[in-house]
């Protein structure tokens, strides 16, 4: 008989670097739900959850599809009338992009996590804007890398350039920005990037910029990073969860900026694509409607977004005991905690959690080192339940006393 040496198999190492607070933080709910407590979610981006949806010519186009039969394979590398829309798309904002360009994913994840895999060694090191959004760690930790936070003012956003130049190493490999951004609302400006983008070239890194949230500001025009790109290896993401209201059905894409030292990346990362044969077929061909299509949709669902937001930075700073600065794109507010009885803002958020149903996501869990002591909500439900909700978090922090 064999003799079993333990309890459980082993799991990869890892994937014990692999977290994601804003769906982790969702199961603690789930109990207390079960529980019998009413929980108000404003944890996850996604608007259609909140009651956006895409418009009528988009779900037509994905029914169409289906009904037409192009059910099958696509092409690894995507329906070549989506590619080229995607490439007019990004070379309107600058970049310098054509057809050949663009790989279609499923998700920005898909294309984040084919991007890292492809740059990263054991021990690399890639520099993420603190705070950041969860998953551009985790797939560093995933594919061997070690993730490094530089510093970010969110007041004023502006990346902290001495910051980042201090934290440069010869394991340094990629520079990520995310502009608008997840979860802070910090929007770079033109000269901002281009800082970022001449470090960059002066160290031989990559840039892999995500710019999901690029139609999603509210105070100034936003300048993606293709004006300042010139012929700099910078590796573009984007997708249409956010903007496009697609969020369910999964698609995104990268974009190769036309620089001879994103030749080899461009050669060998769509062996990924090809490994994992395509994205879903009838979807790309909404995703071509919907940038195709009428546009006026987006800045109806800007503007409304636009009065959550001064509605909650507003409730947000006339709480004693908190800070919030004005995110000036995405859909999210990252108020400071300030003199936090709970110790921890995981606490505090747990706290919050269990007492009133209200349940956003520690801002630790965007990075420790400036993501610490402060907590992410997003405004993209009613006024209505946004303000039952700060009202609620208003007597949470009354009633603990501060």
């Amino acid at each position: 008989m064999a003799k079993y040496l333990s309890k459980y198999l082993k799991v990869s190492k890892k994937v014990s670097g692999v977290e994601y607070a804003i769906r982790d933080i969702v199961l603690i709910a789930r109990q207390v739900e079960k529980q019998g407590k009413k929980i108000t979610y404003l944890n996850i981006g996604d608007p259609v959850q909140y009651g956006f949806q895409p418009p009528q010519n988009v779900k037509d186009a994905m029914i169409k599809a289906i009904q037409s039969n192009q059910n099958y394979y696509a092409q690894s590398e995507g329906l070549p009338e989506l590619r080229e829309a995607i490439a007019k798309k990004e070379k309107s904002k600058g970049l310098s992009v054509y057809t050949d360009d663009i790989l279609v994913t499923n998700g920005v994840s898909e294309a984040l996590d084919m991007v890292m895999s492809s740059i990263i060694e054991d021990g690399d090191e890639v520099l993420l804007p603190g705070p950041y959004y969860p998953p551009y760690a985790s797939y560093v930790r995933l594919h061997g890398g070690k993730p490094v936070e530089f510093a970010v003012d969110l007041k004023n956003s502006t990346p902290d350039i001495d910051d980042i130049k201090s934290k440069i190493t010869k394991k340094t490999v990629a520079i990520c920005l995310i502009s608008p951004n997840n979860p802070t609302g910090v929007v770079f400006s033109e000269k901002s990037l281009k800082q970022l983008v001449d470090i960059a070239n002066q160290h031989d890194l990559y840039v892999v910029c995500d710019e999901i949230y690029d139609q999603i500001v509210y105070d100034e025009k936003f300048t993606g990073i293709g004006k300042v790109a010139g012929d700099s290896p910078v590796i573009l993401l984007n997708g249409f969860s956010k903007v496009h209201l697609m969020s369910g059905w999964r698609i995104g894409y990268i974009a190769f900026n036309n620089s001879q030292k994103l030749a080899p990346l461009r050669e060998n990362l769509p062996k990924l694509a090809r490994v994992r044969i395509s994205t879903n077929l009838p979807v790309q061909h909404a995703a071509l409607e919907s940038l195709c299509g009428p546009q006026g949709y987006v800045s109806e669902f800007v503007s409304e977004l636009k009065k959550r937001r001064d509605f909650v930075v507003k409730q947000l700073n006339s709480i004693p005991g908190l800070s919030c600065s004005n995110p000036k794109g995405a859909f999210y507010a990252f108020p400071k905690i300030e003199n936090n009885r709970y110790g921890t803002d995981q606490e505090f958020v747990l706290e919050l959690l269990k007492k009133t149903g209200v349940l956003t996501v520690h801002g630790s869990g965007f990075g420790t080192q400036y993501g610490g002591g402060h907590f992410r909500i997003v405004f993209l439900p009613d006024v209505n339940t946004l303000g039952f909700a700060l009202d609620e978090i208003e007597k949470f922090i009354s009633n603990a006393n501060w």
